[in-house]
């Protein structure tokens, strides 16, 4: 339940990441179900006036809502650690764990979770081995459909699927438009799920999974986005034993990477119903059409309820 008393909470959102406007939706749902409590919000940008603002302030707790590299990567949580202001979301060290999707695939695989297989490829190998020796190698050993993403970041920018072999140069070029290190991996055929997890210190707790059926294409930016150009089933149309499986995989990649209060884990789960992790997300999105707000309505929680529980849980470990 949420903390009774109203708290002086800020929540940031915005920034200068490629999913600032996803940001800013994000942190205004925040803002509206905490105040819907009657709680105490501020809505603040990650500007230069930012830490100053919060050591003269001194607010209970940080709400970050900020996606993309200027909250999800570390940095941002490294500082607020530093100042000793608690915060709603994972350490330092977890966040950057997730950030790197190459990493976090490393370390879910080591905790007995199947994630596909991959290579990552930094632009400067390019550089030093040329582009056509580079890519001749990653086809003699992969069979397409492949995925290439960056490795850093989120709501799907610079992700292509890769259906032949000549569409791989330009999929590359898209992937480091958004980071300087590519990933690519092995398409694995099946359903699409994303599974929120909450943890406020009793351990992660998995909500009803989530089955995502873009209308058209794949699951992109705008289809994410926009109402109306994707289909979402809540809970996903799995069978008891497979929803259990996925929900498992998505509890223990949040354990395994260190992740805290809450994450999504994205997964497809194969014709044999064996889920596979793609990646985890330390601070999904919060709009409208986003996957988690979804989540926490099927489990019968309410947003504002659960937002403010997280502020609360924020503030018992800073206390710890």
């Amino acid at each position: 339940m949420a903390q009774k008393e109203a708290l002086d909470i800020v929540v940031l959102a915005g920034g200068i990441s490629h999913e600032r406007d996803i940001s800013l939706r994000s942190g205004r749902r925040v803002a509206d179900g905490l105040q819907s409590l009657g709680h105490r919000v501020t809505v603040r940008e990650p500007d230069g006036e930012l830490l100053g603002f919060l050591t003269d302030t001194r607010p209970d707790v940080v709400w970050p809502a900020l996606h993309g590299s200027s909250g999800e990567d570390g940095a941002l949580r490294a500082l607020l650690e530093l100042a000793g202001v608690p915060f709603v979301g994972s350490t330092t060290d977890a966040a950057r764990l997730a950030w790197s999707k190459p990493t976090a695939k490393t370390v879910v695989a080591r905790a007995g979770v199947s994630t596909p297989a991959s290579v990552t490829l930094p632009k400067e190998t390019f550089r030093e081995l040329g582009a056509n020796s580079v890519l001749a190698t990653v086809m003699s050993a992969f069979q397409v459909p492949l995925v290439v993403k960056p490795a850093h970041g989120g709501s799907a920018q610079g992700v292509t699927i890769v259906t032949a072999a000549d569409e791989l140069p330009r999929a590359m070029v898209d992937a480091y438009t958004y980071a300087d290190v590519a990933l690519i991996e092995q398409k694995i055929d099946g359903v699409e799920v994303s599974v929120a997890v909450l943890d406020t210190g009793d351990g992660p707790i998995a909500l009803p999974p989530v089955e995502i059926e873009p209308i058209e294409g794949t699951y992109s930016f705008d289809a994410r986005y926009n109402a109306g150009e994707t289909r979402f089933y809540v809970p996903a149309r799995l069978d008891s034993n497979t929803t259990e499986a996925v929900s498992a995989a998505a509890t223990a990649a949040h354990s395994a990477l260190g992740l805290r209060h809450l994450s999504r884990v994205d997964l497809i789960v194969d014709a044999n119903g064996v889920p596979w992790f793609l990646e985890a997300n330390v601070l999904p999105g919060l709009t409208e059409t986003s996957i988690m707000p979804q989540a926490i309505a099927a489990s019968g929680r309410d947003l504002g309820d659960v937002y403010a529980t997280l502020a609360a849980a924020a503030i018992a470990d800073a206390g710890e």
